[in-house]
């Protein structure tokens, strides 16, 4: 027997109420909210939706990345109150040893004797996989609701703190698309062709999808897909592509010596310095004369020194610098743009004192977007999407609500509105892709 969303609410509370607050009394959702409405009032249209009294239950728990245990498990409890067969992939750390720092992998699919009694229990094949990720960037931000100070529309309330728009806006929307779906008489969906995937690490390594691409889970199952929709902030767009990344670290070592006496030394800081100022100027010079790739579709390649450490004090020759620098790459391969890179550092690190490490990347990824009725986008950012071993001629949408130009930032938030116009479109986007 299937749980409403106030019964599952109601039994997590056990274990996590300090982080959740679902209302138990569901009130009629009105058209418009009063521009005065309070904070009471706002949690009352949140509780009286199933989608964002999920959203809020995801949100209101802290899961930045290598500390997603929290959120698995309330993840786990909710699909398996909804008759979803769940499977668990340890994915530790690297290096870590704490029990507590336990997370994983969640795959999990309707267990379709529920649906129909001669049904036998298996791990199905399914033909769409919907995936997403359930960590975040830090530092957590508390959830928070507010209404507009420019509409008094309940569609324009906004839902604003980590994670409310990367990823868990995905993974509450993915969730209820597939719940309401089986539900749907009309749509007709055979349980054992859809499944749901929220990995860990994202944000950081990519280690919890590469973990699952590797994984006899995924091979035992990948067999007959169609489609995998991939869940991120695109503004209720379909993305017809996304630019590759590759990054750099950079060390230099010099000599330390007294700051009065800078001579008897060798500034690492000094060697350094150069590069940096010649790699950020990259992505502004035509590519024709040593510049890196550009491309219609993706526009300018862009180059971001993120991190920069030198020395341990003001009166101090410093004998250690290093930088790590990411370019995000509009086109060319990884190749390519690692030559460019080296030859653009030689030419002002004549005497070849500087150390160059790079880290593994890949090109602009192409994506899929022949769905009648979306927009389209293209955006630079990276996904999991070429973590993921994915068959030629399976589909790869990727899709979801509310702007990167918020997401990891303070005002990190996005609308009502937003998320439930994205729950539409992942039931459309579902459906499109069970007829592949």
């Amino acid at each position: 027997m299937k749980l409403s969303w106030c019964a599952v609410a109601a039994l997590l509370s056990i274990c996590v109420s300090e982080a959740l607050h679902l209302e138990q009394i569901q009130q009629p959702v009105l058209n418009l909210v009063p521009a005065t409405l309070g904070q009471d009032k706002l949690s009352d249209v949140i509780a009286a939706s199933p989608l964002l009294s999920l959203h809020r239950a995801i949100c209101e728990l802290e899961s930045v990345t290598d500390d997603e245990l929290a959120v698995g498990k309330l993840v786990i409890s909710i699909l398996e109150a909804h008759n979803f067969t769940v499977k668990t992939q340890s994915v530790p750390p690297p290096g870590a040893t704490n029990s507590t720092k336990a997370r994983f992998n969640i795959y999990a699919y309707p267990d379709a004797s529920k649906y129909d009694q001669t049904r036998i229990a298996s791990v199905p094949k399914p033909k769409v996989l919907l995936s997403s990720h359930i960590d975040t960037v830090p530092p957590h931000i508390p959830y928070a609701l507010s209404q507009s100070k420019k509409s008094s529309s309940r569609k324009d309330i906004l839902i604003s703190g980590r994670g409310t728009v990367d990823d868990k806006a995905c993974v509450a929307v993915q969730i209820q698309a597939l719940l309401d779906l089986l539900e749907d008489s009309d749509a007709k969906i055979d349980p054992s062709e859809v499944a749901l995937l929220f990995v860990v690490g994202e944000e950081s390594r990519g280690d919890g999808m590469k973990h699952f691409s590797n994984s006899e889970l995924y091979n035992q199952t990948n067999a007959d897909y169609k489609a995998i929709l991939f869940g991120e902030p695109t503004e209720g767009k379909l993305a017809t592509g996304h630019k590759g990344i590759t990054m750099v670290s950079i060390k230099a070592h010099g000599k330390a010596a007294h700051s009065g006496y800078p001579w008897l030394g060798r500034s690492a800081n000094s060697i350094i310095l150069p590069a940096l100022v010649v790699l950020d100027g990259l992505g502004d010079i035509p590519e024709d004369v040593g510049g890196l790739p550009r491309s219609k579709k993706y526009g300018k390649s862009t180059v971001n020194v993120g991190l920069m450490q030198g020395g341990v004090a003001g009166n101090v020759v410093p004998e250690y610098a290093s930088a790590e620098v990411t370019f995000r790459l509009a086109g060319g391969t990884i190749e390519e743009v690692k030559d460019l890179v080296i030859k653009a550092i030689r030419e002002v690190d004549l005497d070849g004192l500087l150390e160059l490490d790079f880290a593994q990347g890949y090109g602009p990824i192409s994506l899929d977007a022949d769905v009648d009725g979306f927009e389209t986008i293209t955006v630079n950012y990276g996904t999991d999407i070429p973590n993921l071993k994915v068959a030629k001629g399976v589909k790869k949408y990727l899709y979801g609500p509310g702007s990167i130009l918020v997401a990891h930032g303070k005002n990190e938030g996005l609308t009502v509105g937003d998320l439930e116009d994205a729950l539409e479109g992942y039931k459309k986007l579902v459906l499109h892709s069970l007829k592949l």
